[in-house]
């Protein structure tokens, strides 16, 4: 059987992001107990916001064919989203609508979601740690016909949730890191 592959997405560029901390300590999480991960940043797959006209006049763009095709070479995703007025933000949906446009030979649209198993969390500075985001992701992937596992991760005041090396402190907080983790694992072998 192949090594089972999991893809980490951070939904933010911003340089210290809280989110893009947690895509990094949940990669690590991963590679430690034997999985082959990638994370990847979406500063490599700049997209136009998404517009039918465009697409119909210029196709899908190239950028969001590759992000698709990265994300069908994995057998699990872990996105972590920040939290924009009680949603994701637009790179991300702008991201995952792209995303469901593309449609290669012999497959329906959007087939990238079916077939593979989605986790999602969030780290915010608020005590609910980025669960609106979390549930409003969970819609839209939902909505595109992927499988996102029960299990979540919403790291509430996640500016106090590292120590000096940058790994979680807390140990709850490692818990659901760890319960997401097994759960995403889990789901993603048995749809090998």
């Amino acid at each position: 059987m192949a090594a089972l592959k999991i893809l980490v997405i951070p939904g933010s560029l911003r340089t210290g992001s809280l989110n893009a901390k947690l895509a990094a300590v949940a990669a690590h999480h991963f590679a430690q107990i034997g999985v082959e991960v990638t994370r990847l940043s979406l500063a490599d797959f700049p997209l136009p916001i998404y517009d039918g006209d465009l697409q119909t006049k210029t196709g899908v763009p190239k950028n969001a064919v590759d992000l698709k095709r990265m994300i069908g070479a994995h057998h699990g995703v872990l996105i972590v989203t920040p939290e924009y007025n009680s949603s994701v933000p637009p790179l991300l949906k702008n991201a995952i609508d792209w995303v469901s446009r593309v449609q290669d030979a012999h497959e329906a649209r959007g087939q990238v979601f079916r077939g593979r198993a989605f986790a999602i969390a969030s780290a915010s500075r608020s005590r609910l740690g980025g669960a609106r985001a979390i549930a409003a992701l969970r819609l839209i992937l939902t909505a595109c016909h992927a499988l996102v596992i029960p299990d979540q991760l919403a790291l509430a005041f996640a500016d106090e949730a590292y120590d000096d090396m940058e790994r979680l402190k807390h140990p709850p907080d490692l818990e659901a890191l760890g319960a997401m983790a097994r759960q995403l694992i889990d789901v993603s072998q048995r749809l090998m």
